[in-house]
């Protein structure tokens, strides 16, 4: 017959107490989270034993790396910048603004959304999704405007850059 000793019961008691906290935080919370909560409870435990038993159960916290830009080693050429921020407009299709937006997601990681709005009514007109920010996704952004929107000669397209 086996009986149990009081370190492996209170090992047990601690790894069912360390799931709850992991389940209850939509399993965000890593080791270092965790431990404050059981030590604020009251528990005496290290925080490599917190991490040792959430290596035994199998679980980690969810890590959204934050977005870091490389920098690119080419030149831009300076344009001239037509607006001069005077965003008024009298008539649809007379400017249009550009923007990538960051997007993380879980399965892909980052994520870009290029999107083309035009001045006038504040509304989107064309846009594209993407795992890879790159002249492409801004080029399908714009003919996605321009095949929704077919505006004359007189459009004015700005951007950042």
């Amino acid at each position: 017959m086996h009986v149990e000793n009081k370190r492996s019961i209170e090992n047990k008691r601690l790894k069912e107490e360390i799931l709850k906290i992991y389940n209850d935080n939509k399993k965000r919370y890593g080791a270092p989270k965790i431990y404050k909560i059981l030590i604020n409870q009251g528990e005496f435990i290290s925080l490599k034993r917190v991490q040792r038993f959430m290596n035994d159960l199998g679980i980690k916290s969810i890590v959204c790396k934050k977005y870091k830009p490389h920098s690119s080693k080419t030149k831009l050429e300076e344009r001239e910048n037509i607006l001069k921020r005077d965003f008024s407009t009298t008539i649809i299709n007379e400017k249009w603004v550009t923007d990538i937006t960051y997007i993380h997601t879980l399965r892909d990681g980052w994520c870009y959304l290029a999107s083309v709005m035009d001045l006038h009514n504040r509304k989107i007109i064309g846009y594209a999704f993407d795992k890879v920010m790159d002249t492409d996704l801004a080029i399908r952004a714009v003919k996605n405007a321009y095949e929704c929107q077919k505006p004359g000669e007189q459009v004015i397209l700005h951007s950042a850059q």
